[in-house]
């Protein structure tokens, strides 16, 4: 039995998190979100964990006084008690953006095994992250569910048997769009994912390819691969999750329904399995699976993100904070969904590359990338 404290537990990752704790009878000792307060208050409810944390200050505030017994913590302080809380085995970060940087480390730092499911960890500093995971000797184990179907491929494999890896792609609302339908891309039209049901933010970035992009730099760090073994396919079924090809041109693929359940458990679980919560798996249901090459024209983000890992230094940091941007302000109705694309292309290639050693180092860069991004305007990009 394993001891969980939650970085994110009010989204959708978190929520089945807590799913999947409910499970296995694995006790909650700690949550942690950003300013949902009603479910943070249910959650507490159940799990009576021993501490709490909002990133929100007001809604901290708020939360204590509806949680008199209850220890509620605030800001980034709180954030980085939950990802360092003593007596938790295994850390669940999966608060989407920036902000889940620093609890990460932290929580690394503190020599706890962590669960990621924050990709920006991983982009924006991922040598970071990487180095002290060797130092502390803990484990990092994959969330997502491409990067947990690629880890469990692995398995008992040599790195230097590796031909490629595949991740697969569902290709997201827009993947037979032509490109007049893609200029009246609506905010509704974005967040209608085919597939999964995530966050606003991750839903946005899948309908641009950048969420297949991050996904690329985090495997790269993940698996210690050369980004030219790292391939995208488009599978609209979400079946496979995706690949591995040996250097016998023999293929590992980790399949199973579209549903984020598994990888969760595998991680809390890990090296064992444990009875699942999901039906076997239908194959008469299932008996289509489509592929096909991913268009980087049409979605110029997924080969940008493949242009700031070959770049190097600071541009994945700045790509991935000037995005998070942009994606706010598209769903602000600031700019159209193209211009995400347009604008982050024209930020990078202005940038001019430092070395990051630092967490100060990546948090600049962060902030720098932000700041260039909000006042971006058509005219200029």
């Amino acid at each position: 039995m394993k001891h969980i404290a939650i970085l994110g537990s009010t989204g959708s990752i978190g929520r089945n998190a807590l799913n999947v704790a409910r499970h296995l009878g694995y006790p909650v000792l700690a949550l942690a979100a950003r300013e949902n307060i009603d479910l943070l208050e249910a959650q507490a409810h159940e799990f009576s964990p021993a501490l709490i944390a909002v990133y929100d200050s007001q809604k901290a505030y708020e939360l204590q006084k509806r949680l008199p017994n209850q220890t509620v913590l605030a800001g980034m302080e709180g954030l980085l008690a939950v990802a360092t809380y003593g007596e938790a085995d295994l850390v669940i970060s999966a608060i989407a953006g920036t902000i889940g940087l620093q609890p990460t480390i932290a929580a690394i730092q503190a020599g706890k095994n962590v669960g990621l499911a924050n990709k920006e960890a991983l982009v924006s500093g991922g040598a970071l992250v990487m180095r002290l995971v060797r130092e502390k000797g803990v484990q990092l184990l994959p969330i997502d569910s491409e990067h947990s179907a690629i880890f469990q491929c692995l398995q008992g494999e040599k790195a230097a048997a590796i031909h490629r890896i595949i991740l697969t792609s569902s290709g997201g609302p827009f993947r037979t769009w032509t490109a007049e339908q893609l200029d009246q891309v609506t905010v509704n039209q974005a967040l209608n994912h085919p597939t999964w049901k995530m966050g606003p933010k991750v839903t946005i970035d899948s309908s641009t390819l950048m969420n297949k992009g991050l996904e690329v730099i985090e495997a790269y760090w993940l698996f210690n691969i050369d980004l030219d073994k790292i391939e995208v396919v488009v599978h609209p079924q979400s079946i496979i999750h995706s690949m591995v090809e040996f250097q016998d041109y023999s293929l590992l693929a980790q399949m199973g329904e579209p549903s984020m359940i598994t990888p969760i458990q595998y991680a809390m679980t890990y090296p064992d399995r444990c009875p699942g919560m999901l039906k076997p798996f239908d194959f008469f249901k299932n008996a289509k699976l489509e592929f096909s090459l991913p268009n980087m024209q049409t979605f110029r983000c997924l080969a940008l993100a493949y242009e700031a890992l070959r770049e190097g230094g600071s541009m994945p940091c700045y790509m991935n904070a000037a995005n998070e941007v942009l994606v706010e302000r598209f769903l602000q109705g600031e700019i159209s969904w193209k211009e995400i694309s347009l604008h982050l292309d024209y930020l990078m290639n202005r940038h001019s590359v430092v070395s990051l050693d630092s967490l100060e180092a990546i948090l600049a860069v962060d902030a720098l990338a932000r700041e260039e991004a909000a006042r971006c305007e058509v005219t200029s990009c």
